[in-house]
C-alpha cells in the first residue's frame, strides 16, 4: 500500500527542472551570503567617512578611487584597475577652508559650502550685503558702479513651507501598481527647469559678467532648510579667470538677510574662503571582474555599477555612495561563493557622473559604441547587460525597462524566487538623470532600478548627505538582488534582448542633454 501511495504521489506532482533547482539553490546561497556575511557596514564606513567628499577632479576623488580600487583587490577580484576615462575641463577644485557670518546689525554664523570651482577669497574679507534683482539685460544699468567691494544675494526664489507629510517614505503597493502601468501617473523622473533654456543661460553669464567687472566682494546662494547649504558648481572651463567667489547658505540665514534689508536695515558679513585649482585633470572609473568560465561566452560582460563622485558638501552617503557600496557587495557576495560564471561579471564605479555622465560615456566610447563617428566596438556585440543603482538608500522594489519590454521576461523570471523580498514591480517606462542612459541610449541593455525614495530629496547634494543618511538593512536587500540578476544575466543562454533599431525614428541622446 505504501509503494502505490509514492507511485500516486509521483505522478500527480509536477516534476521540477533541475535548471530551476539549480537557480533555487543559488539564491538561496546568494541570500544567505549577503545576509550573514554581509560587508555593508565596513564598506559603508570606508565610501563615506573614511573617502569624503569626492568632487571630481579633487584630490578627495584620487583618496575614493584608491579605496575602494584596494576594497576590490582584497575581495580577490580580478583585473581591478583604476582607469582614465577622459581629460576633465574644469579642472581640480580643492577646498580647504570655507567661514561665513552676518557681523551686522548682529553676529551669526552659517552653515556654508562655497561653490565648487569659484575663486576662494583673499584672505578673511568683510562688506555690506546688498539685494540685486536683475530680471532682464536692461537691469543691470540700475546697479552699475554701485556694488564695487559689496557682497551680493538676489530675491529668495523659494519659500518655506510646512509639511505635513512624513519626511521619508516607501512606496505603496496602489504607487507601485501605478508605475507599473505604462500609461498611469506615478513618480515622475526628475526633468529639467522649463523656459528658454538658452535665453536663462546667456542672462546668467551677462550677470556674472558684470558682477565680476563690479569688483564684488562675493555673492550669496540660497540653500535648503532645515539648515542646510546645497553644494553645486560653476560653469568654469579651466582656461578663464575663475568665477567670482561664491557660496551657498541655508534658506533660513538667506531668508533672515533678505527680510532685513527689505527693510531697509543694514547688513553686513565676513567670510573666508580657500580653494585651490589643478589644471589638467582626468576623469577616472575604477573596475574590476569575475571572469567567465564558458569558452564560447567569457568574453561577453554583465555589468553592475554606480557613480564613485559626489559633490563637496557632506560625504556623498545617498549620492551616490550607496550605489558603490551595493556593487560592491554585490561582486563580493558572487566571489565568496566561489561562483563560475559563464560569462564575465564587472562591477564599475564611475567617475564625473554629476557633471555629464563622464564616467560611464567613455567606458561606452572606449569599448561599445562611438557615438560622434556611429560605429560599433569590439565589445558592443559581447555586451549583455548593465545594472545601475543611483536613486539613494531606498530599497528596489523593481525595475525600469526603458521601453525594452523585450527583456520584460527575463526579470518576471529573475524575480519569481526574490518576490518575497518585495521586488516584483515592472514598468516599461524611462527613466532618466543617471549612468544607465549611457548605454540605453547606444542601443543597449541598461536598466535602473525603482527604489524607495526615504528622504532622498531632503539630503541629496547637500552638507546632509552623510553617513546617518544611510539604511544598512535596504543596501543589504539590494546587494543580494543585484548578485542574483547578475548571476542569471551571466548565465542565460543568450545576450539579453536590446531593443529593436527604429531607424525611422529620431534617436533620442544617451545622456539625457
Amino acid at each position: 500500500m505504501r509503494l502505490v501511495a509514492v507511485i500516486l504521489f509521483a505522478m500527480v506532482m509536477p516534476a521540477f527542472p533541475q535548471e530551476a533547482a539549480g537557480d533555487l539553490e543559488m539564491v538561496y546561497k546568494i541570500r544567505q551570503e549577503g545576509q550573514r556575511n554581509s560587508d555593508i557596514e565596513k564598506l559603508a564606513y570606508i565610501m563615506t567617512d573614511l573617502a569624503g567628499p569626492r568632487l571630481t577632479g579633487s584630490a578627495g576623488i584620487d583618496r575614493a578611487n584608491e579605496i575602494a580600487r584596494a576594497k576590490l583587490a582584497e575581495y580577490g577580484l580580478s583585473n581591478v584597475r583604476i582607469e582614465e576615462v577622459s581629460d576633465f575641463n574644469r579642472g581640480g577644485w580643492d577646498l580647504t577652508k570655507a567661514y561665513a557670518a552676518m557681523v551686522a546689525p548682529y553676529y551669526n554664523n552659517f552653515s556654508v559650502t562655497p561653490v565648487a570651482w569659484t575663486a576662494g577669497t583673499n584672505g578673511l574679507v568683510r562688506g555690506e550685503v546688498v539685494l540685486v534683482d536683475i530680471k532682464t539685460l536692461d537691469d543691470i544699468e540700475k546697479y552699475r558702479g554701485k556694488l564695487n567691494g559689496k557682497i551680493v544675494m538676489t530675491p529668495a526664489t523659494t519659500q518655506y513651507e510646512v509639511s505635513f507629510e512624513p519626511l521619508a517614505g516607501r512606496y505603496t503597493d496602489e504607487e507601485l501598481e501605478k508605475l507599473a502601468m505604462a500609461d498611469a501617473g506615478g513618480r515622475a523622473a526628475r526633468r529639467g527647469i522649463p523656459g528658454d533654456y538658452m535665453a536663462m543661460r546667456e542672462l546668467r553669464n551677462k550677470i556674472n559678467e558684470f558682477l565680476r567687472s563690479e569688483n564684488i566682494l562675493m555673492s550669496v546662494s540660497q540653500g535648503n532648510a532645515f539648515n542646510i547649504p546645497r553644494s553645486s558648481g560653476s560653469g568654469f572651463d579651466d582656461k578663464s579667470n575663475p568665477p567670482v567667489t561664491e557660496i551657498n547658505i541655508p534658506m533660513e540665514a538667506y531668508g533672515r538677510m533678505e527680510r532685513m534689508l527689505k527693510n531697509g536695515e543694514k547688513v553686513e558679513m565676513e567670510a573666508e574662503i580657500k580653494a585651490e585649482f589643478t589644471p589638467g585633470r582626468k576623469v577616472y572609473n575604477v573596475i574590476a571582474e569575475i571572469p567567465g568560465t564558458d569558452p564560447k561566452l567569457k568574453d561577453q560582460v554583465v555589468l553592475m555599477g554606480a557613480h564613485i563622485d559626489s559633490w563637496h558638501g557632506g560625504t556623498g552617503a545617498a549620492d551616490n555612495a550607496s550605489g558603490c557600496i551595493v556593487m560592491m557587495e554585490a561582486i563580493r557576495i558572487l566571489k565568496s561563493l566561489e561562483v563560475k560564471p559563464r560569462r564575465t561579471i564587472c562591477v564599475a564605479l564611475w567617475g564625473g557622473e554629476e557633471q555629464g555622465l563622464y564616467g560611464s560615456r567613455g567606458y561606452v566610447s572606449k569599448y561599445l559604441y562611438d557615438r560622434e563617428n556611429n560605429e560599433k566596438k569590439a565589445g558592443f556585440d559581447k555586451f549583455s547587460v548593465y545594472f545601475n543603482m543611483d536613486n539613494g538608500t531606498g530599497r528596489y522594489r523593481g525595475i525600469y525597462l526603458q521601453e525594452n519590454i523585450l527583456a520584460r521576461p527575463f526579470f518576471e523570471k529573475c524575480m519569481e524566487p526574490v518576490k518575497d523580498m518585495g521586488f516584483s514591480t515592472i514598468t516599461s517606462r524611462n527613466t532618466g538623470g543617471t549612468d544607465h542612459q549611457s548605454f540605453d541610449g547606444a542601443g543597449l541593455p541598461g536598466f535602473q532600478f525603482i527604489q524607495d525614495e526615504i528622504e532622498y530629496g531632503r539630503g541629496y547634494h547637500t552638507l546632509a548627505d552623510t553617513r546617518e543618511r544611510l539604511l544598512v538593512p535596504d543596501l543589504r536587500h539590494n546587494a543580494i538582488i543585484t548578485a542574483w540578476l547578475a548571476w542569471n544575466a551571466a548565465m542565460e543562454d543568450q545576450l539579453l534582448p536590446r531593443k529593436p533599431e527604429m531607424k525611422s525614428l529620431q534617436q533620442r541622446s544617451p545622456f539625457g542633454f
